[in-house]
């Protein structure tokens, strides 16, 4: 399973990539203003020549579909590992499949982002999509049942050999990544902090520090002992 960083921090970015965790990155204009970016080109191109070859996916922002198109083919020339993120639907509940299928025609990979249920995130395989972001955390606000609909979508990608990657998104708590990992998503991306409160815990800490206070008296214990010998 891969992890993939929600964000446009590079700062973010850099650490988790010195622990060797971060496989991608998802990121759109609201996540860069937030963290600081405030051009989204140069912050696209930025965060895709660090994490290079690995995925960044960059969001469109428009609900017009042939705006989606030529939006999608001007963030593709930025760099040659950005992934482009389109909605399944727009808000007006208009199909955007045929801009997936024309993008994935071009050689243009896809995101399909904002999928909400096993039947949206099928479909979006079926028409050629890369990725099929699920969004966990929304699912569960509206009381679905978001592992259930992970494991159904991985069975049916892999019972029909579609090459379509599982995203889970809209993580809000740390527990959100692990249920997402047990119900066999292909990645999950999260905002930074959930990674540390995932890497934490207070019982860790607390045995670190018996086994190296036990160590030092040890040490001591075993210099004393050697002096002994000597003597």
């Amino acid at each position: 399973m891969e992890i993939f960083l929600d964000t446009a921090s590079v700062k973010e970015i850099t650490r988790w990539l010195g622990e060797g965790l971060v496989d991608g990155v998802t990121t759109n204009p609201s996540i860069m203003f937030s963290d600081g970016v405030y051009d989204i080109e140069r912050g696209a191109k930025e965060i895709a020549a660090i994490v290079h070859p690995r995925p960044v996916s960059v969001e469109v922002t428009t609900n017009d579909h042939d705006e989606m198109v030529a939006q999608a083919r001007t963030y593709a020339r930025w760099a040659d590992n950005i992934i482009v993120k389109i909605p399944v639907i727009n808000e007006f509940g208009e199909s955007s499949l045929h801009v997936v299928r024309a993008l994935a025609a071009e050689g243009i990979r896809v995101n399909v982002t904002a999928c909400l249920s096993y039947g949206q995130a099928t479909l979006a395989a079926k028409v050629g999509a890369t990725y099929v972001s699920l969004f966990a955390g929304r699912m569960s606000d509206e009381g679905n049942d978001a592992p259930r609909t992970i494991r159904m979508t991985a069975d049916w990608l892999t019972r029909w050999n579609y090459k379509a990657k599982i995203i889970v998104g809209s993580i809000r708590r740390a527990f959100d990544i692990q249920e997402a990992m047990s119900a066999g998503a292909h990645i999950v991306t999260t905002p930074p902090q959930f990674l540390s409160k995932l890497l934490d815990h207070k019982y860790s800490r607390e045995t670190v520090r018996q086994f190296n206070e036990d160590g030092r008296k040890a040490l001591v214990y075993m210099n004393d002992r050697r002096a002994q010998m000597r003597a």
